[in-house]
């Protein structure tokens, strides 16, 4: 799906509710409403603010279609927190809620994994971050700064996420 959207490449067309959700979330913060669009345009199969969200959010990411969803979370000490997932499917909010509702973070290769795949990075991305971490890579900063993912070295996919990925952040400036 991600990469036929590539193919079809971005629609910038938001009608003016739209626009006015994405007002709203880029009043919360910039970064939310970036992560809105991209999973709204197919780009990410789902997002994941790790805050949680009042209810103007939430209804700005009802309004664009997407289905918030809190999940409660711990850290290693025991204090929870919360975080609010969203995203079309729901399908890939349900596996993020039955795998980490009401369980502490942690950084294992088994979360990294999941996490990869629910939030669309490139599998040799989540390979590679799983190996080691923010590995050197020939990625130029200003275009690793635009995505939510560490891109492997010699990756083939990521620059094929980066033109779309810099439109939406465009349509969100404009916005």
């Amino acid at each position: 799906m991600i990469l036929s959207k590539l193919r079809e490449g971005v629609s910038l067309e938001l009608d003016p509710a739209a626009r006015d959700s994405i007002r709203v979330l880029k009043a919360i913060d910039f970064e939310l409403a970036y992560l809105a669009l991209l999973t709204l345009q197919g780009l990410k199969p789902m997002s994941r603010w790790e805050k949680p969200m009042d209810e103007p959010g939430l209804e700005a990411l009802k309004q664009l279609g997407l289905h918030p969803q809190p999940i409660r979370r711990t850290v290693r000490m025991g204090t929870a927190f919360e975080e609010t997932i969203f995203g079309l499917a729901r399908g890939y909010l349900q596996a993020y809620a039955n795998h980490f509702a009401n369980q502490p973070v942690d950084k294992s290769a088994e979360t990294v994994r999941i996490e990869g795949f629910l939030f669309g990075y490139p599998p040799c991305c989540v390979a590679q971050y799983v190996k080691q971490h923010y590995a050197p890579n020939e990625f130029p900063t200003h275009k690793q700064e635009t995505l939510f993912h560490w891109a492997c070295k010699g990756c083939q996919i990521t620059p094929l996420l980066v033109p779309a990925y810099e439109e939406v952040r465009r349509l969100v400036d404009g916005c």
